[in-house]
Parts: structure tokens; sequence; C-alpha cells
């Protein structure tokens, strides 16, 4: 270990791990300014550089270090290649307690790519395909891993969706086989009719892209139709309705009580309106 001038220290490129400047950064920065940092970054010397370094874990203490005006940072260097170095920061950081679908998506992308191009089998001694390998050493199933990989091929913007929750993981793996072009011009009902698709409307515009049959037109149609979860509801409070609702009734007898009794008063409302007519 050593301190390194934070002018000689870059992050690492493409690092699928979000780095926000929010409260918990505000938090971070404060503790820094107090303390210094107390956790070393890990770093590796960059190829055909002189005295420079990449980030394996620590981006977030690194920019923190930045705000709080730090010249000097602590580090720990490991002389690794490239690929290590990203299979190093994707475990770093994997089990954190909060992790975005974007980030482990990006995580798993990086960590394959880098298990692919040193050699899975002949590395680490396995027969293991890759994603296997990742599967066993995330506790995920393959498939799943799989599917987080799919996700990098979503445009940024549905994965930012993703990202708040906006759009399930589960429909985000269907939009991630639809085109850019395609994905772009979906975003764009989104955005104007501000709602999202569902399951089964993603699966069907992947079954239908994949079939060469979709077209915006089948996409607009989709998208118009009715989901459950969209759905207007009314809920009544019980101190509301107490007093005309026998206490005996269970919750379906209630729901029927009040149906008989708009049905009731929407008859009488007719009667009224006849009479006004004659």
């Amino acid at each position: 270990m050593k301190n390194i001038s934070i002018n000689k220290i870059h992050p690492f490129e493409g690092h699928p791990y979000k780095v926000l400047d929010n409260e918990e950064m505000n938090n971070l920065i404060q503790s820094v300014q107090l303390h210094g940092i107390m956790s070393p970054l890990i770093v590796r010397p960059l190829e055909n550089k002189t005295d420079e370094y990449e980030i394996i874990s620590g981006h977030r203490r690194f920019r923190a270090a930045q705000k709080a005006g730090l010249t000097e940072i602590p580090a720990f260097i490991y002389a690794v290649n490239r690929d290590k170095a990203a299979i190093m920061l994707v475990d770093s950081n994997l089990h954190r307690e909060h992790i975005l679908p974007s980030e482990k998506a990006f995580a798993y992308k990086l960590k394959y790519d880098a298990l692919r191009h040193q050699g899975t089998s002949s590395q680490l001694g396995t027969k293991l395909r890759t994603d296997e390998y990742i599967a066993l050493e995330s506790g995920e199933s393959r498939n799943q891993v799989q599917r987080y990989i799919r996700l990098t091929y979503l445009i940024p913007e549905l994965l930012d969706l993703m990202d708040e929750g906006k759009i399930a993981f589960s429909v985000g793996v269907e939009l991630s086989y639809l085109d850019d072009n395609v994905q772009y011009a979906l975003l764009e009902i989104i955005e104007r009719d501000n709602c999202t698709p569902s399951y089964s409307q993603a699966f069907h515009m992947h079954k239908a892209m994949r079939e060469g049959t979709l077209t915006m037109e089948y996409i607009e149609e989709l998208m118009s139709q009715e989901k459950a979860n969209q759905r207007e509801t009314i809920k009544l409070s019980s101190e509301r309705i107490r007093s005309y609702v026998p206490k005996k009734y269970n919750a379906k007898q209630t729901e029927d009580f009040i149906i008989k009794a708009l049905e009731h008063y929407q008859r009488y409302l007719k009667r009224q309106r006849e009479r006004e007519e004659r």
C-alpha cells in the first residue's frame, strides 16, 4: 500500500457501477473530510503508463476524495491485467446491499467478457461454461445470469425505467430482443401516454419481432390495451359504509350490497329523468 497522487488514479474504463452525487455521497464526503480515506482503494498499474493506476475497487471513495479536495489517496496496488482486474472489480461489488438491475447486468457482462477473453476452462481448470461459472459463484441460476446479460441490449432510457422500478425485470428481458429503433419508438409511446408495457405486451412484441411481423401499428394497438394494473380503482373506507351495510356481512357480501344499492339508485335517477321529460 502507498499514497498515490489523485491525478494519477483513473476510474476503471467501462465499469458497471453508478457513482451518484446523492445524500449518501454527501455523507461519505463529510467522512473523508473529517477522517480521510479509512479503507484504501484497490488499483492496478496501467500498461504503458508511468506511475498511473486504474481503480479496481473504490470508485465511490475516489469520487468523495475528489469532492473533498484530497491530493493523495491510500491504495493497495495489484499488478494484474485488465481481465483479472475486471473480475476482481465485479466480485468486490456484486454483493452490495443495494445494486440496480442495470449495474448487475453490466457487471455480469463485464465478467463474462473477461472470463471468455482469458479462456474460462483453461484458466479456471473447469469444464463449466462461462455463464455456468458465473452462476456458480454468484449463487444464481445460469438462466438468470443470461437474463441479466440480455438487459445490456436495452437502450439506456428503458434501463433507467427498470432501475426506477417502472418496468419489471421480466418485461425488460423481453424488450431487450427488440431492435434499438423499435425500442426508441416504444419509448415515445411510453412517454406520450404515461404507460409501461406489461409482460404479456412485451412478450407479444418479442414474438412478433422474432417472426418478422412487428409493425408500429401493432405496437400502438398493443399499448392501447387496458392492463389490469392500470385499471382505475375506487376505495371506500369501512367507516363511511358501516352504518349502511349489515355488520355480519363479509367483504364479498358487502361488495354485492353496494352494487345492488348503486343499481337501485341508478333506476331511481332514470325515473326522475323520465318524469322531468313528461
